[in-house]
């Protein structure tokens, strides 16, 4: 028995999209194995922040605030020990703090230093360890020099405000943030000069724990450890830490590169379909999205929801593709457009505590990365279209999966031929289904044909109605 070349294209493209599931199941199987002990209702979330401020350590806390919040943490505690880092990282960072559901504590162990500062007070708790210090959050040049003067008074207000308000938020006081970041800030509490102007404010665990007016400065305790903090707060709860990843770092990549990881998805996996037999695009195809996908869960933005909605869609689009291909195209739109909004759907960062439905700066990025890549694959798959047919790669493989190697009953063997043997007017068979290109049979001669757009199923009768170079537009033959 033979098995004609569209046939095995299709059988071929399921087996791409099949694997596709397993790398991209088995890539996020792999990124959940590394919280070894599960969050659980109830339990405290530990969570440390070391090192410098950046937008890995961005990813890893938006992370482990998301999964510690739709677990049902009872608190989550951070442990900060850096010297500070990108203040666009910190911005990022406090924005994801001000969106938490839970109560927040920062344990300074040992230090909070520039951004550190900043990020300490967009949490609801702070304490210190005995050696500890929080302040000077001055901005910087990457080069570690001051920034010129107009850029510095801008950076300052607009962190000032910002600071202003997520102080307020949480219950500190205000006008120690921003002393933290201007040296000209002057804080007074009632009659009391707790810090004179001339230089950057730098609190020790014992300064900051100042009582003033009965309310301490900063901090509301000193403590040995976070296992000292939750006894002396009376947190309950199973303590549990989430480690940072060395995932994290790829996953900024990641999410970065995510309008060519799509754009590679697309064009590998029509190359898949168009070329029976291929199984590198196939495979390109299955590693772009097993790569986005993963990228967008470990940083947080992505879930499994996500994953079966696109999973949906590649089904609905393959049942339409082996069963329904000539007689309707519900199964195949509606597939298209779960995948498309399940890709969408992963790059938007959706805290707990928002609306399901996202607000127009939430669909900017997400938004951007989907059109230009679906624009530039639409590009780029319109110029394969065109040239593919032509190239000695495609005739191979057309000819290897149109001649099985080994005997057959089925008759002569068939030959590829030119646009030049079907003449305007020649009638044959389709080999394939046209949809709307394919193959179809002329007196003995396999041909390279396309419809003006309809859906011809494979066995029909065609006709000839025009011819361009190497281009063949066949119709159904009328009975």
């Amino acid at each position: 028995m033979q098995l004609r070349s569209g046939s095995y294209g299709r059988l071929n493209g399921t087996r791409t999209v099949i694997c596709i599931f397993i790398a991209v199941f088995l890539s996020l199987h792999s990124a959940a194995a590394e919280l070894k002990e599960p969050l659980r209702k109830g339990d405290i979330a530990i969570v440390p922040l070391q090192g410098e401020v950046s937008p890995p350590l961005l990813l890893f806390l938006r992370r482990a605030l998301k999964r510690a919040e739709n677990a049902g943490a009872t608190a989550i505690v951070f442990e900060m020990n850096t010297f500070g880092g990108q203040l666009d990282s910190a911005e990022e960072i406090v924005t994801a703090l001000n969106h938490a559901t839970i109560p927040t504590y920062t344990f300074v162990n040992t230090n909070a230093g520039s951004a550190g500062a900043l990020i300490a007070l967009a949490t609801q708790h702070i304490f210190m360890a005995p050696v500890s210090a929080i302040g000077a959050a001055a901005p910087l040049l990457s080069t570690g020099e001051d920034l010129p003067v107009t850029q510095r008074e801008k950076t300052i207000s607009y962190w000032s405000a910002l600071i202003r308000g997520t102080a307020i938020r949480n219950g500190h006081n205000p006008d120690l943030g921003e002393a933290f970041m201007d040296k000209n800030k002057e804080v007074k509490i009632g009659p009391a000069l707790v810090h004179a102007k001339g230089s950057l404010l730098t609190l020790n665990a014992q300064e900051a724990t100042q009582n003033f007016d009965g309310k301490p400065l900063l901090a509301e305790g000193i403590v040995d450890s976070t296992t000292d903090l939750l006894r002396k707060t009376a947190l309950s709860g199973r303590p549990i830490t989430i480690q940072p990843s060395g995932f994290e770092q790829l996953a900024f990549w990641i999410t970065k590169l995510a309008p060519f990881l799509l754009l590679g998805g697309l064009i590998g996996a029509y190359l898949e379909f168009k070329i029976p037999g291929a199984t590198v695009p196939g495979f390109i195809s299955a590693l772009c999205f097993a790569l986005f996908f993963l990228g967008h869960y470990l940083a947080g933005l992505a879930g499994w929801e996500v994953v079966v909605l696109f999973a949906l869609g590649v089904v609905l689009v393959v049942i339409e593709i082996l069963f329904f291909a000539h007689s309707t195209i519900v199964f195949g739109v509606v597939g298209v457009f779960l995948i498309l909004g399940s890709l969408f759907w992963a790059m938007i960062d959706r805290y707990p505590d928002q609306r399901f439905l996202p607000t127009g700066g939430m669909l900017a990025t997400p938004l951007f990365n989907l059109v230009a890549a679906s624009a530039a694959a639409a590009g780029i798959i319109a110029i394969l279209a065109r040239l593919l047919p032509h190239t000695s790669i495609y005739r191979r493989f057309v000819l290897a999966t149109s001649n099985p190697p080994g005997p057959s009953i089925a008759g002569p063997r068939r030959q590829f031929s030119s646009a030049s043997s079907a003449r305007e007017g020649a009638t044959g068979i389709s080999l394939t289904t046209l949809r709307p290109s394919g193959k179809a049979n002329f007196a003995g001669q396999v041909v390279d044909v396309v419809t003006a757009g309809e859906f011809i199923a494979a066995q029909t009768p065609v006709r000839v109605i025009s011819t361009d170079g190497m281009r063949v537009v066949v119709q159904a033959e009328r009975t």
